[in-house]
């Protein structure tokens, strides 16, 4: 399930892309009072946009934008509108985003089509490990691709390892969604059970929320972590509700595919130019074929590298490497710029912190501080200086770390109506 367009030469990716271009921008015109406005204020002839390269021309929308003038990018009546999702609201206020029946397909679409990528037919059965409900988007287009591929789902929910292994145990899913740090949930309760996790069936996860590579592909220390102890595939995705799409990984497992159909990606520097070939960026992205709420150049925040060059799958679209981290978390500490993931692999290199939150915050003297609080079942001297050696050796620094009881992590991680784990809490912003 490929389509021709994901095996086109890059020139004929281009010209797509430009003509979906012209159609979305000509119904920005016509329907969104948010780009109305900026065409107006920039005085930009969207006539005179004919290529990408020729999108410099139009300002780029930020996160805050969004928040600040919400309802003016909705494009069509109320009595359109079939399916209401808001954002996590991770980094600021949750955004709502209203889809019509149009917006629900191409979900379906992008979903299947990412499903697909990672190797799920018609013959798998896939267990989702998330919500559906709290206007999370991603639960909901995770059901509506496996019925458009027509692979059968089991709908679980969040947590409960119990519950989990009930319904691997009784309906043999073939893949997994799921969240990779909650799989060593899995793992240590099989173990008290005396489940053989690698006789239950499943033979793939599709991950969501945390990274598993290392910026050249290989596994990081979580995805090393579940594959020495379960003997199934781990499939990388990175998505977002602003961009209604997906980049999946594929069996190479050398970046998530673009979906050059559903969206145009650009990857920009701090003065919105992009980068050279191989550096690092923040991904801005154009929505295609979306009625409710398109959205025209958004930055989504995120730090990516972009790679080229045709697949062993038998894609030649870009594909997107691990997230270097969110732009508005990046840390300056002690002289070393920081992002939470990196943190996050050298935590993971040990099996005694069982779960963790990174606290950022300023100092006295306006600074940025590190707090990390860990749960463990040794809390000890030992324990601190090993971690701390270990920040030293990998990023140079060690920042304050606490134990606490699990109770308290997990109270931390999962606050009220939380869809997904809080593993970054970032007390700058509210600064």
């Amino acid at each position: 399930m490929i389509p021709e367009i994901e095996k086109a030469s890059a020139e004929a990716i281009k010209s797509f892309q430009e003509e979906k271009l012209q159609t979305l921008l000509g119904y920005l015109q016509d329907h969104s009072f948010y780009y109305q406005q900026v065409f107006k204020k920039h005085k930009i002839d969207i006539s005179s946009i004919k290529t990408l390269e020729d999108l410099r021309q139009i300002p780029t929308t930020s996160k805050d934008q969004l928040q600040a003038y919400n309802d003016e990018f909705l494009c069509v009546p109320k009595n359109q509108i079939i399916d209401y999702v808001t954002t996590s609201g991770t980094l600021g206020d949750p955004v709502t985003f209203a889809l019509t029946d149009t917006d629900l397909n191409r979900l379906a679409y992008n979903e299947a089509l990412s499903f697909a990528c990672s190797g799920v037919t018609e013959n798998d059965v896939l267990q989702l490990m998330t919500t559906m409900d709290r206007r999370f988007m991603a639960g909901l287009a995770y059901f509506l691709g496996a019925r458009k591929l027509g692979t059968g789902i089991i709908r679980v929910g969040a947590g409960i390892p119990e519950l989990q292994w009930d319904s691997i145990i009784k309906f043999k899913p073939t893949y997994l969604i799921a969240v990779p740090s909650f799989l060593l949930k899995l793992i240590e309760y099989a173990k008290h059970l005396d489940i053989d996790i690698n006789k239950s069936g499943v033979k793939g996860v599709i991950c969501i929320g945390e990274p598993l590579r290392n910026l050249d592909f290989s596994e990081n220390a979580l995805s090393q972590k579940i594959t020495a102890e379960w003997d199934i595939k781990l499939y990388s995705t990175y998505a977002s509700t602003e961009m209604n799409t997906a980049f999946n990984e594929c069996e190479a497992q050398k970046g998530g595919h673009h979906h050059p159909e559903l969206i145009i990606a650009e990857i920009l520097d701090d003065d919105e130019n992009t980068v050279l070939e191989g550096e690092v960026g923040e991904l801005t992205i154009t929505t295609l074929g979306l009625e409710g709420m398109p959205l025209l150049r958004f930055k989504t925040g995120d730090m990516v590298q972009a790679h080229h060059g045709a697949c062993t799958c038998g894609r030649t679209t870009m594909r997107l490497g691990p997230v270097v981290g969110r732009k508005k978390q990046m840390i300056k500490y002690k002289g070393t710029t920081l992002y939470p993931p990196a943190m996050d692999n050298i935590l993971n290199d040990f099996i005694a912190v069982d779960s963790y939150v990174i606290e950022i915050s300023h100092n006295s003297i306006g600074t940025d501080e590190i707090c990390i609080k860990i749960a463990t079942d040794t809390p000890t001297e030992k324990l601190l200086i090993q971690i701390k050696d270990h920040f030293r050796a990998k990023l140079r620094v060690a920042p304050k770390i606490e134990f606490h009881d699990k109770k308290t992590i997990q109270n931390l991680q999962f606050p009220a109506m939380s869809r997904k784990p809080v593993m970054v809490i970032d007390k700058r912003i509210k600064d």
